[in-house]
């Protein structure tokens, strides 16, 4: 489950960071939005789906959430809060046999379902969120596996934990980028630069668990036969879209930890990544109608949401830091610029029910999507379009904002707030009534074409 992908600032056009994953669960998990304001928060977390619980400091930092409705306080997916830092939870990836046999996850430990609010809300950087979530391991210890991430102004990190009890944390250069399909990428280790379990090598040292010189992924890390088609393909491919000049081997795992782009990148580059299926290739499942495929792309029905976390660290943390939003299936779905300095959000981007809603924006795009893939060939093409034509007039309106805040914010940071608050809500607003009316029009073509293929004529 998940897509990751990072890139430095370095490998960007306009000098941004970015980290940007793909929730890939089941549909009907429905995510929500939600802000929490700063103040006194819960002394303690107690996880609702697993037997985890720990203490909390008194008071957090304002934060946004992409959360389950049906998990409220937990499970968070993506955000900022108000220092400016962003995290995301989680890339899932697996450790080796041998190293759960001496290390063994733990039941009531550490997972997904808890890391986030219980780290963002309590940092002031990117490496502060790792120093945390570190210590947490150590005492608590994991329950699966996972890859997580922080960002600030200044830099981005990426941590994977190993076993029960250890981890490796590297920050991200800033001239490559970095992609990942649920497998551990991490090789070498350096003690001056990263930060990592203080056993990390001696104790896969002491077990044998790798030759000769100090590699993670050897001495951590899951390879199965399954990688071969779930998660080589994956990396295989987009290092393929950003660097088409090195060919590399799909069966093979030696793909670069780490990538230099044969261009700078863009945000349209990202969110194409994440829209991607092995388009128009043998591979591409939806063109060939192939629920069989055995690459695994990237946008699958069943992603719960896709969140590109981009921070431009030269603007004021409100508009620098943002989130570009996609619910469901990226493909098939919409990106929303969704701004640090935004602490409300229409209030249908409140629902995330586990079972569809008219009153959710998670169902209505959703719903788009699903009737989509009735008939991909004929009806993504018109939803891909209208979105785009969207996001195209949408990005439009955003600079001109943008523009309008960085004048307004010296004068009254309180004015250039409220009025990037309402652009967030006329624009969300406005995302909605496209999808609706998407919605109407595929059901509309999809109900004549029914009627077409069930004709049963009279005289």
């Amino acid at each position: 489950m998940c897509t990751t992908v990072m890139v430095g600032a370095g490998a960007m056009a306009d000098g941004s960071m970015i980290y940007a994953r793909s929730d890939d669960s089941k549909s009907h998990r429905a995510t929500r939005l939600v802000h929490y304001p700063a103040g006194k928060g819960p002394e303690e977390f107690v996880a609702l789906d697993s037997k985890f619980r720990c203490p909390l400091p008194a008071e957090r930092l304002g934060f946004s959430a992409l959360e389950r409705e049906d998990l409220p306080y937990h499970w968070g997916e993506a955000g900022f809060n108000d220092e400016g830092v962003g995290m995301s939870a989680t890339e899932t990836i697996f450790s080796k046999k041998e190293v759960l046999d001496l290390d063994p996850y733990v039941e009531g430990g550490l997972a997904e379902n808890c890391v986030f609010h219980i780290i963002l809300p309590y940092v002031h950087s990117a490496r502060e969120g790792v120093l945390r979530l570190g210590k947490l391991i150590e005492v608590y210890g994991s329950a699966e596996g996972f890859g997580i991430a922080f960002m600030d102004s200044k830099e981005t990190w990426y941590l994977e934990n190993a076993g029960g009890h250890r981890y490796l944390a590297k920050k991200m250069p800033r001239d490559l980028y970095f992609v990942s399909g649920n497998q551990s990428r991490y090789r070498d280790y350096d003690p001056a630069e990263d930060i990592a379990s203080a056993d990390l090598v001696s104790w896969a040292s002491e077990h044998k668990l790798f030759k000769g010189t100090f590699d993670f992924h050897e001495a951590y890390s899951l390879e199965s036969q399954n990688d071969k088609t779930y998660n080589y393909p994956r990396v295989w491919y987009l290092q393929k879209m950003f660097t088409p000049s090195v060919e590399t081997d799909v069966r093979v795992n030696k793909f670069p930890v780490y990538q230099k782009p044969d261009r700078p990148l863009e945000i349209a580059d990202i969110k194409q990544v994440f829209r991607s299926h092995y388009d128009g290739t043998e591979h591409d499942p939806y063109l060939h109608s192939n629920p069989r495929e055995p690459y695994r792309p990237v946008s699958i029905f069943r992603t719960i949401n896709t969140h590109i976390l981009q921070v431009r660290p030269d603007l004021p943390k409100e508009i620098g830091c943002l989130d570009y939003m996609a619910e469901g299936m990226a493909d098939l779905s919409l990106y929303l610029p969704l701004y640090q300095g935004v602490t409300s959000y229409p209030k249908a981007y409140g629902v995330g029910t586990v079972r569809s809603q008219k009153s959710s924006a998670y169902w209505l795009f959703r719903k788009v999507s699903g009737l989509a893939m009735m008939d991909y060939n004929s009806y993504a093409p018109i939803v891909k379009a209208r979105y785009a034509a969207f996001e195209e007039e949408m990005a439009a309106s955003q600079k001109e904002m943008e523009k309008e805040f960085l004048e307004l914010y010296p004068k009254s940071r309180e004015k250039a707030v409220k009025m990037l608050q309402e652009w967030s809500d006329k624009w969300l607003s406005m995302a909605l009534r496209v999808a609706s009316m998407l919605e109407e029009k595929v059901f509309t073509l999809l109900t004549r074409n029914t009627e077409e293929e069930y004709r049963f004529h009279g005289a």
